[in-house]
């Protein structure tokens, strides 16, 4: 880089890491995260996917709580490095990922959508999706996503893998989900050309580590401890070391 560039970067870096002291000092206590949250001066409000939270302002961080989902299709790599024969697929390698995430990841956001959820990320290969906590009700919250996490579970099974099968001869695709509760910082992040909300807490790093699994969800250990529970339960829960914390994998009883 030029030295009037890196010049730019270290006056940036010190703006936003100055912004992001201010942040933590009044909400740090309430997670457990490093936070660093980066903010230019130079945008003010803008709309905002985030569920409560329509328009996020860049002088007026929020503290809220969610319930984070990170679904995430699984050996996405495997999709793009391995070639299949043209007697067996019509789509290989590059082409197949297009199609796969050109229908996986809108069809996630629709699915997550009929309980509440709405995605404010794409990954690549799969979605972030906020929902909202009601902590007077934080039964209907996790009810609401569980719900989604099967809808998702039940559109990749029943929709998108038999539509890739028919349409391309692919075999049917995978993915993991991760729920995870924490309270979260409702910011903005990016530069003046490119500016996005963003929910910045602890929920979002245990969604991602627990969306590993193959057809499954997985929850964090809150979730587990708040899950309402009734005479005719059909879950169950199978728990998983992920080292320094505990998380548990959801099943049915069916």
């Amino acid at each position: 880089m030029h030295s009037d560039q890196l010049s730019e970067l270290r006056s940036f870096t010190v703006k936003a890491l100055d912004t992001a002291e201010s942040v933590w000092q009044q909400f740090g206590q309430c997670i457990t995260l490093t936070a660093s949250v980066v903010i230019d001066k130079m945008a003010e409000v803008i709309q905002s996917p985030i569920p409560g939270h329509p328009v996020v302002a860049q002088d007026n961080v929020r503290l809220d709580q969610f319930i984070a989902m990170v679904a995430d299709m699984r050996k996405s790599t495997e999709h793009l490095m391995c070639a299949i024969s043209p007697k067996r697929a019509k789509a290989s390698q590059l082409e197949r990922i297009f199609y796969e995430t050109s229908a996986l990841l809108p069809g996630l956001a629709v699915a997550i959508s009929y309980e509440n959820g709405a995605v404010t990320e794409y990954l690549g290969d799969g979605v972030l999706a906020l929902y909202p906590y009601d902590e007077s009700e934080p039964g209907d919250s996790i009810r609401s996503a569980y719900r989604g996490s099967k809808n998702c579970l039940e559109f990749v099974d029943d929709v998108l893998n038999p539509e890739l099968d028919r349409r391309y001869g692919l075999p049917g695709l995978s993915i993991g989900i991760g729920l995870a509760c924490s309270k979260a910082l409702v910011t903005l992040v990016g530069t003046r050309s490119f500016v996005q909300p963003k929910a910045f807490g602890e929920c979002v790093f245990r969604a991602t580590k627990l969306s590993k699994g193959k057809d499954e969800i997985r929850v964090d250990a809150r979730l587990h401890s708040e899950w309402p529970t009734s005479k005719e339960g059909r879950l169950r829960f199978h728990e998983k070391d992920y080292g320094s914390w505990k998380g548990y994998v959801v099943a049915r009883n069916d």
